[in-house]
């Protein structure tokens, strides 16, 4: 998923220390030279036995679970972005057929996360075609049991290239997905972060109140892409929004170190390989130190090209690993994590 890290006007006066702080943060290895202070000296990841969450990969390329070194992670979740409408249109449900029957080979638990159309993406479905499509979804993959309603629902409007629920038809669309999936386990808003998280709160507590109108259920199981919050290898904003869903649990459905994405988080002579590696490892930290998160699933896989805006893959574009697979390999205590590091 591209990542917007959005600038937006905060909700509360920031002290002039915090928001020099902030600025510096965005500075091009900026990360690297935090963690190399003792300001930021934090925990290692505790061993995998104490965790209190699963840890799994979001991606869209079935491929992945042919790889060697995906399969030695022995991981037992994963996530997949799937068009709302996949199941009405061939190309998008091919792609999805193969994902999940791939994973379900490797007995692995998908969490499908519904998105925009990639035929029409900037036209966002009226709640009727909406529980029509996902039905038919659900219909198809009986053994899948875990959805989202849509994903990073606050992500916002690009002209011409994707539309955003608005926090009520957000609560609409998860009423709907209740509705056609008896038993299943869906997550009831998915939401992005930001630089300034104002914004993403407060369509939280609009898509609250707008469940409490609808009398539904609920969310029992929230979601969240904190990209903006370990990127700075700060803990705030996952927390500020941890409490802010309030009782139930806290999946982070996208997290993950950044190697490469526009002029804020370069990657020059494989610094972003090295400061997504370290991103990685304050991820497994922050994750345990908060108890509502109960999933962490890291995103994405494959890397992209020097052209690619947006690039937090774990391997490269040919599958090598890079730095950050070594920590998730460690982590989940795999038995080959001596490999040969690719260079880009």
């Amino acid at each position: 998923m591209l990542l917007r890290i959005y600038m937006r006007t905060p909700s509360r006066l920031l002290a002039s220390a915090l928001l020099a702080i902030v600025v510096a943060a965005l500075a091009p290895g900026a990360i690297s030279q935090a963690e190399a202070t003792g300001a930021a000296a934090r925990p290692s990841p505790p061993a995998r036995a104490a965790y209190s969450f699963l840890t799994g990969v979001g991606n869209e390329h079935a491929s992945m679970f042919n790889n060697p070194l995906y399969k030695q992670l022995h991981t037992k979740i994963v996530r997949y972005i799937a068009p709302y409408d996949a199941a009405v249109r061939g190309y998008s449900l091919s792609l999805a057929s193969a994902f999940i029957h791939d994973a379900e080979a490797q007995h692995e638990q998908v969490l499908v996360a519904f998105y925009h159309s990639e035929y029409t993406p900037t036209k966002l479905p009226s709640l009727t075609v909406y529980q029509r499509d996902v039905q038919k979804f659900v219909k198809l993959f009986p053994h899948v049991r875990e959805y989202q309603s849509w994903d990073e629902s606050n992500r916002g409007n690009e002209p011409g290239a994707f539309s955003s629920p608005s926090a009520v038809m957000a609560a609409r669309y998860y009423q709907a997905l209740l509705r056609v999936c008896k038993g299943c386990t869906v997550v009831g808003l998915d939401v992005l972060d930001a630089q300034f998280i104002g914004p993403t709160l407060q369509y939280i507590s609009e898509f609250k109140r707008e469940i409490g109108r609808l009398e539904t259920v609920m969310p029992t199981v929230w979601g969240l892409h904190d990209y903006s919050d370990v990127n700075r290898l700060e803990g705030w904003r996952t927390r500020d929004i941890v409490r802010a869903f309030g009782r139930g649990q806290v999946w982070l459905t996208e997290t993950g170190g950044i190697v490469k994405f526009g002029g804020s988080f370069p990657n020059v002579r494989g610094s972003g390989l090295a400061r997504a590696a370290k991103v990685i490892r304050f991820t497994f930290a922050l994750a345990s130190a908060v108890p509502q998160v109960k999933r962490l699933y890291l995103y994405d896989w494959n890397g992209g090209t020097s052209s690619t805006r947006f690039d937090a893959g774990l391997t490269n574009v040919h599958e090598q690993p890079r730095p950050g697979y070594v920590v998730v390999c460690q982590a989940l205590h795999a038995t080959r994590c001596g490999v040969r590091i690719a260079s880009n």
